[in-house]
């Protein structure tokens, strides 16, 4: 976690992260490209694909961490330099976002970030 960044700065950061998600999804379900039911509840957002597996992205407010649950595994995400880093450095969270996602539902999906 970064010294600097205050709990509000994190749920502002993480909470345009969240939104994200959820807008690909809204993307991906409008453009026909494939059919993700996501779920919000509070910090939480489950995806759910045609073929009924799930991943989770979950807020960690007193941790200044994004989780994301996939069958591949978990992953703990951290803002460094304004991109979401695993702390394990596996990579940055939309690569691992896509990667799995596609994974899981058996084609390809794209997530981004969102448009400033």
């Amino acid at each position: 976690m970064s010294p600097s960044q205050t709990d509000s700065e994190f749920m502002n950061q993480a909470e345009d992260l969240l939104r994200a998600v959820e807008l690909a999804c809204d993307h991906i379900n409008d453009s026909g490209a494939g059919d993700i039911d996501n779920q919000r509840v509070g910090g939480m957002v489950t995806l759910v694909f045609e073929n009924r597996s799930q991943m989770v992205v979950n807020l960690q407010k007193p941790l200044h961490e994004v989780w994301l649950a996939a069958r591949s595994g978990g992953y703990h995400f951290r803002l460094v330099d304004g991109r979401w880093q695993d702390t394990k450095g596996q990579g940055e969270f939309f690569s691992i976002l896509n990667r799995d996602a596609s994974a899981q539902a058996g084609y390809a999906l794209a997530f981004g970030a969102a448009e400033p």
